[in-house]
């Protein structure tokens, strides 16, 4: 499948995320040619354990994050981070979960905006927001490349793009950039071959950056 980069907003110190610069990002990709395809959705979830913490044995999960992606309703993506173990399930697992009570759903969040097409690219621009609400809590991007499935050959084709990208952006002065941190698939097992295991993972990653910046923009006030 078509490689991708999953990046997120990062704001410059003392400025948080707000739908104007989410509007201001959707703008910067239709003014670099990109059409509009339509919507995308991608929703993640923070799952804990039920079980109480002395009885958890160290192979046992305290916590995991599942995904559901757009392209593949039907399957479902567990991330557990700490082990470095990423699994591919059919999405009744969720409800199977939910019925054994083993994990709660501790956040729900919906990753959703615009794709747009730029000759063998694709641009997805959403927010991210906690299920049943419209609290902004960040920005992501998706960058993908048609042509190419191998991680490694991508990676000149990728950066030359993300290039030219920052620099549409900044002619537009925004308060942040986008960043982009490479994760090590070969902790997870993953081969070269790009597929939907190594989205979820960026997915996973990038979530745990969006929160980590929340807190850091939340300290100062406590």
């Amino acid at each position: 499948m078509p490689i991708k980069w999953i990046l997120h907003w990062q704001p410059n110190p003392g400025t948080t995320v707000n739908s104007q610069i989410l509007s201001e990002v959707s703008q910067c990709a239709e003014s670099i040619n990109g059409v509009k395809e339509g919507r995308w959705k991608t929703t993640l979830s923070f799952y804990k354990s039920m079980v109480r913490e002395q009885g958890i044995g160290n192979d046992f999960p305290r916590d995991f994050v599942g995904i559901s992606l757009a392209e593949q309703p039907g399957k479902y993506f567990l991330v557990i981070r700490g082990q470095r173990i990423v699994v591919e399930a059919e999405s009744s697992i969720q409800m199977i979960m939910e019925k054994l009570q083993s994990y709660k759903t501790r956040v729900a969040l919906n990753f959703e905006g615009n794709q747009y097409q730029l000759g063998d690219f694709q641009l997805r621009v959403g927010k991210v927001v906690p299920m049943h609400s419209e609290t902004l809590r960040g920005i992501v991007m998706e960058m993908e490349y048609v042509p190419i499935s191998s991680w490694e050959k991508s990676h000149q084709i990728m950066g030359e793009f993300f290039d030219l990208w920052k620099e549409a952006l900044l002619k537009r002065s925004l308060p942040g950039h986008f960043v982009h941190i490479e994760p090590n698939f070969a902790e997870y097992g993953l081969p070269d071959q790009y597929g939907m295991q190594h989205t979820a993972i960026q997915y996973a990653n990038i979530t745990a950056q969006i929160v980590a910046t929340s807190h850091a923009v939340q300290a100062p006030r406590n």
